[in-house]
Parts: structure tokens; sequence; C-alpha cells
């Protein structure tokens, strides 16, 4: 027996025995276990006759005084300073940026505004859109001559196209009178929208590098029939695809004279703003918004094809002091271009900013901040520059503006257009494969008989051209307050 009990009690589960937990407590799986010499069905458990009592928790704290040496090093307690340091500079951190982000937010919240216009162009409304022809590419010298002509200006089920259109497919002029010994007058037709002979008339002629424009597109505006001062622009379009076209959106002021030069230099492809009132002079006293601007060239252009589109305020005393190159940025669309469907260019104007979005005011491209301050002249520098040994004076100096944000005070109206080309700059020399120069006299010529390059990679149909699926322009205020 006792030979037994032993077997029992070193016996492991490899020789038919059971062995319990070290720890365990249950004797009557013990003792089954015992008589049978192999696992057994349990019986019901029966706890120890200790089980029932409860043991007192015993703290194992130290209790009076004990020595702690450690906290006498030096290291320790610089750890401990260091932790404080980090930590409140992170509250200051989380403090700082919401007093911040408050006193930012704050002068740039919601405002009321009134929608004055909208069109989904399910017509072409010529109570409120007019077409703008001229020759001479509104001061750019773009390659375009601007028409009424339904094929580069029309109505669909997707909206407004503006579709540029060869001169020698679209009219009688052959290939051969574009170079040599034909005479464009749109003063005599009566269909110049400008009163200045160099926008109206061209002859073609080799000897002096004048050629008729090759290239014939649209330019619309809400001259002297919608226009805002402050408030919001958004035109949902799609942009043209294909290299050397530029697309514009853009604002000028409300009263510019037609006859004036500096008018018309947002004849570029993009969506912007011109001031109604020329209440500080020729382009660009009086100011210019581009709500957008672009390329149709490919991702591959360096200097940003149609992945890319450009907001961009235009102000200065002259010409040559055209300060935008201080308040302009732009957006690059990660997949895909601007060609492949529709967005929406947004600008928003106030008194005290102006900035640029994309699709979303979240999205915001560029933001242009006035200052009573720091008004624009001060902005510019301009006091500093001399033109012909003469400083410059300023423009604004007569504005009632309280904001420093003159000339971008005024009432501007709306411009769409789609332009081919420029001697401006806007395509940089040697660049992209560009086949003219811009200071050449018969830069149209060169790019003319570049067209087996260029024209394979204009779209198809519209997809040349740039597509406006929809126009709204919201007053600053509240509907039914004075403008």
């Amino acid at each position: 027996m006792q030979e037994k009990a032993d077997s029992r009690e070193t016996g492991g589960i490899g020789s038919g025995g059971f062995t319990p937990h070290p720890r365990a407590r249950f004797s009557g799986i013990s003792a089954s276990v015992a008589s049978s010499g192999r696992p057994s069905s349990p019986s019901p458990l029966r706890l120890s006759s200790d089980d029932g009592r409860k043991r007192k928790f015993r703290s194992y704290r130290l209790r009076g005084e004990y020595d702690r040496p450690w906290l006498a090093d030096p290291a320790v307690r610089k750890t401990r300073w260091n932790n404080l340091i980090v930590r409140g500079f992170i509250l200051l951190g989380f403090i700082g940026s919401a007093v911040i982000g408050f006193f930012t937010v704050l002068p740039y919240r919601d405002e009321p505004y009134c929608l004055v216009y909208e069109d989904r162009f399910d017509r072409l409304d010529s109570d409120v859109w007019a077409h703008e022809v001229q020759l001479d590419g509104f001061g750019t010298a773009s390659f375009d001559w601007t028409t009424t002509d339904a094929k580069n200006s029309y109505v669909d089920a997707q909206g407004l196209h503006i579709v540029p259109t060869l001169t020698n497919e679209t009219t009688s002029i052959t290939g051969d009178q574009l170079f040599a010994n034909y005479t464009l007058d749109l003063l005599h037709d009566g269909s110049c929208t400008s009163r200045r002979n160099e926008s109206c008339i061209v002859r073609s002629d080799p000897k002096k590098g004048a050629m008729i424009p090759p290239i014939r597109s649209a330019r619309l505006s809400t001259k002297g029939r919608k226009s805002i001062r402050y408030g919001k622009v958004e035109v949902v379009a799609k942009l043209p695809k294909g290299d050397w076209i530029w697309p514009a959106i853009c604002t000028l002021p409300f009263s510019a004279p037609m006859n004036h030069v500096w008018l018309t230099i947002c004849s570029r492809p993009i969506s912007g703003m011109m001031p109604e009132d020329s209440a500080y002079g020729p382009w660009p006293r009086s100011g210019e918004i581009d709500i957008m601007e672009a390329r149709g060239n490919t991702r591959n252009y360096s200097e940003g094809g149609r992945n890319y589109y450009y907001g961009t305020l235009h102000w200065g005393p002259t010409t040559e002091t055209n300060a935008y190159w201080r308040t302009t940025n732009a957006k690059k669309i990660r997949r895909g271009d601007y060609s492949s469907g529709l967005h929406t260019f947004g600008v928003q104007w106030n008194p005290r900013y102006i900035y640029f979005y994309i699709d979303s005011r979240v999205h915001q491209i560029q933001f242009v901040d006035f200052r009573r301050d720091r008004p624009l002249y001060d902005l510019g520098r301009f006091a500093q520059m001399a033109e012909n040994q003469t400083l410059l004076a300023n423009p604004w100096a007569l504005s009632n503006s309280t904001t420093g944000n003159a000339p971008f005070d005024q009432r501007f109206y709306l411009i769409l257009s789609v332009a081919v080309g420029s001697r401006n700059g806007w395509f940089l020399d040697h660049v992209g494969g560009k086949p003219w120069i811009d200071a050449a006299t018969n830069a149209q010529w060169t790019f003319w008989s570049a067209a087996n390059d260029w024209l394979p990679t204009w779209g198809q149909g519209d997809e040349r051209g740039m597509t406006v699926r929809s126009v709204k322009m919201w007053q600053l205020g509240a509907c039914g307050q004075p403008a």
C-alpha cells in the first residue's frame, strides 16, 4: 500500500497518474484519483475548512522616517525640474495656440452676403454678358482675335464654352493671307469694341512681320451690367487642354474706358474681376483681381501646366512697377489636372482682406490682408522708386479707404476669356519647347509655323476651351442694404 501511495504521489500524466497543482486545495479530487489510479469524473467540490475565513489586507508600505538617498542625487533633481519645465511649455503652447487662433479668426468671422447674380448658362444672357472684340490681345499681344462667332462661344447642356479655333479654318482668310497682303478691319464692319485703331485693324505684311491673328477665340464680360464692391465670386469651370492656351477669369474696375490699353490686360485665360470705375487711372493703378489664370500645357511644363492655377492681384503706380508678384500664389493639383473636371474658383473680398480659394473656402490659395498702418503704397515700397528720374507719386492718396486697401475699394466687374500665346512673359522664352521669342517681330509667324507641334496637343472639340458651368456673385451685406 505504501508503494502504491508513493506511486500516486510521484506519478505524472505519462504514468497514468494525476498530480494536482501544488497550490490546489480541493481534497475530493485528490482522493478520487488516488483510489482509481486514473482521473475520474469530478465529484462535488468542497472547500477546506479555512476557506470561509477572510484574510486581512496587510500593507507593506514603509512607515515613519526612512532614508531616501536617491533624492539627494543632483541628476534626479535636474530631471524633475526638466519635466516641470517641459510640461509648463506644453501648457503655454496650448494656451498660446488657442489665443492666436481666436484672434486670427475673429476679424474674419462669417459676414452676411447677398446673392446678386447667378447664372447656370441655360442660355447666354445678353442683358448681362457682352462680347469684347479686338485683335491685339488686350495688352498681352496674344495671338488670338476675339469674336462673337458661335464657334468660339456657345452654350449647351454642359454650360458656356469658350473655344479657340484656327482662323484659316473658320473664316474665308487663307493661310497665305494670314502672312501677306490682307487687311482685317473690324472698325469697318463695326464689330470692334475698342476705339483704338491698333486694337481693331491689322494688315499682314511679311516685311514688317505683321500677321493676321492665326487663332480666333472669345472674351465675355459683365461690364456696365453686373459688378460688386466687396463680396464673393465663385466660378465653376473646367479648364482647356492644349499647349500655349491661356484661360482667364478676372475682374476689372467698373467704369474703365475701353480705349485704354491697361483695361485690356485681363485678356489672359484667367478668371477675375476688373474695376468698373477707373478712379485711380490707367492699369494697374485701378487694380485687377485675377481669380484664376492657368496654362493649357501638360504637367511636364516646368513653369506650371494645367495642373496649376494662379490667383493674383495687380496693383501699382505704373505698368513697370506692377507689384503683382507680392500678391500672387499658385495651387497645384496632385492627381490629374484642372482640365479633367469641374472646379470652383472663388474669391472673397471685403475692406480688410481678399483671399482666393479652390472648391471650398477651407482650401485657401492666397490671403492678402489690408492694414491701415501699411497701405498698399507702403507695401509696394513705391516711395523708394523712380521713373524717368521722377519719384512715383501715390495714386491712391485721395482714397477714402480707412483700411489701406485702395485700389481694391471700388466696384469691379467680371471677365471670362481664353487666349492663345502672348508676348508679355506669361510663357517664358526657351521653356517647354516654346516656338517663339517674345521680343521678335515675327513671334506670331514662328508660333503659327510650329502648328504641327502644338496643335496635336489641343483637346478635341470643346476640350480645347474653357467650360463654365456657373457663375455666382454675392454683395457684402444683408440683402436690402445699400452696396
